[in-house]
């Protein structure tokens, strides 16, 4: 029954290869569990339920992603985008909680309607490699100042605005989490992120710096505290255009990506090129925003960890069934997950930030003419705080200097268009 629906023989795979790629998969990405609510809880939004609505949200996404185009590609709330929600739109613009879930849902929308028309697939062709990148190492920036900031490593000065910050017990853990990592990172350890992770707080809980919880198990799950609180209306206004466009371009970008590198290691892609199911897996990444939104959440996406469980054998669906049934399985033990510090779960944005940054090696820096816009765009985002206002720099000084060489016909009219909107993001931010 299973391998009628599941493919494993036309894939080379098997039953067994699938759980453990499956398994392998949640292992490396389970972090979210613990991050994602962290930092979504720095707006006011209440943590246990947070917890709750990423595990469930997860799951729902990642099985779907698994049943329509039948791919081991697993889906959650997605960093960068959950510290743009939190640190640009709630905290820095000073939009409600609730108004930028009902940004998200908008966002989801959208994409739906861009998916639709193809329009996703036309967009990322035209943007240059160079800026694509110069995003991700971006936004790799943004987390790793994040994770040193959270961790306490980082604080503000005003005379320097950021300086060195007092070395206490907290962030001699964190250090200690973070070191653990990067060696059991090294040594190709699977689940590396969760692992330092949990012994942190297990530090921290012999140290006396954390209190433990008096349950082991969920009693009662609740997500009312969040889910449906979104306010669509507050969201249809004129100056958070920017914001709904920034969101739809960098959940495109990381989407995308994603898509396209674990397709290549799973071997989804023709011999033309094209990617099998593309259309399915962009419509289902639209359905999971547009959850999202409803049930309380920064917007979902796909995980390049996925290719950990690729790696581990996971060719088909079935993998991403295991991972989802596993975030379901995560929600029984949200009282544990609560008691997670901020110092502890600090190491895992650093680490996911600097797996972003080594994309920079794919930029030429000797053609100053892609490279210059690419560093503009990742410099300015850890700089300003702001995701959304690195990516419009990037995008305009990009155009500018196309337009003073006189090349102006290598924008194409896809890329005129994004500049335009990059131009409205920051007058409308």
């Amino acid at each position: 029954m299973l391998a009628r629906f599941f493919p494993f023989k036309e894939r080379q795979t098997s039953l067994s290869k699938e759980v453990i790629a499956g398994a392998t998969t949640f292992l490396t990405m389970s972090y979210i569990i613990f991050v994602n609510p962290s930092i979504l809880a720095e707006t006011g939004m209440d943590k246990e339920a947070l917890i709750a609505v990423t595990c469930i949200v997860a799951a729902i996404s990642t099985i779907l992603m698994g049943l329509i185009p039948n791919v081991p590609i697993a889906m959650a709330p997605g960093m960068g985008l959950n510290a743009f929600f939190t640190y640009t739109i709630v905290i820095t613009e000073g939009v409600s909680w609730q108004t930028a879930l009902g940004i998200v849902f908008l966002a989801g929308c959208f994409f739906m309607i861009l998916s639709l028309l193809g329009a996703r697939e036309k967009i990322i062709r035209a943007i240059p490699p160079s800026l694509v990148t110069g995003i991700a190492v971006g936004i790799g920036l943004f987390l790793v100042f994040i994770g040193l900031k959270n961790l306490g490593v980082v604080v503000d000065h005003p005379a320097t605005l950021v300086t060195l910050g007092p070395i206490n017990t907290e962030v001699l853990l964190g250090l200690a989490g973070l070191f653990l990592i990067i060696v059991l990172y090294i040594r190709k350890i699977h689940g590396s992120i969760l692992i330092g992770i949990l012994v942190t707080t297990a530090l921290a809980l012999a140290t006396g710096s954390i209190s433990g919880s008096d349950e082991l198990i969920s009693s009662e799950i609740s997500i009312a505290p969040v889910a449906f609180q979104l306010d669509i209306p507050g969201a249809l206004k004129w100056n958070l255009l920017g914001i709904v466009f920034a969101i739809l371009y960098i959940d495109l970008f990381d989407t995308l990506g994603t898509l396209v590198a674990c397709s290549h290691e799973a071997g989804l892609v023709k011999k033309d090129g094209t990617i099998a199911r593309i259309s399915q897996m962009l419509g289902v990444d639209a359905l999971a925003t547009m959850l999202s939104g409803l049930l309380g959440t920064s917007p979902t996406t796909s995980y390049v960890e996925s290719a950990t469980g690729i790696a581990a054998g996971g060719k088909t669906g079935f993998t991403s069934l295991v991972t989802g049934v596993l975030f379901l399985i995560g929600l029984l033990f949200i009282p544990i997950i609560g008691i997670v510090p901020a110092y502890a779960t600090a190491p895992a944005l650093i680490i996911v930030g600097f797996l972003m940054i080594r994309q920079i090696v794919k930029i030429d820096f000797q053609d100053l003419e892609e490279a210059i816009p690419a560093l503009i765009t990742m410099i300015v985002m850890p700089l300003t705080f702001q995701i959304s206002t690195g990516i419009a720099f990037g995008f305009i000084s990009w155009g500018v200097i196309k337009l003073l060489l006189g090349k102006y016909k290598e924008i194409g009219w896809v890329m005129a268009i994004v500049i335009m909107l990059s131009i409205l993001n920051l007058v409308s931010l």
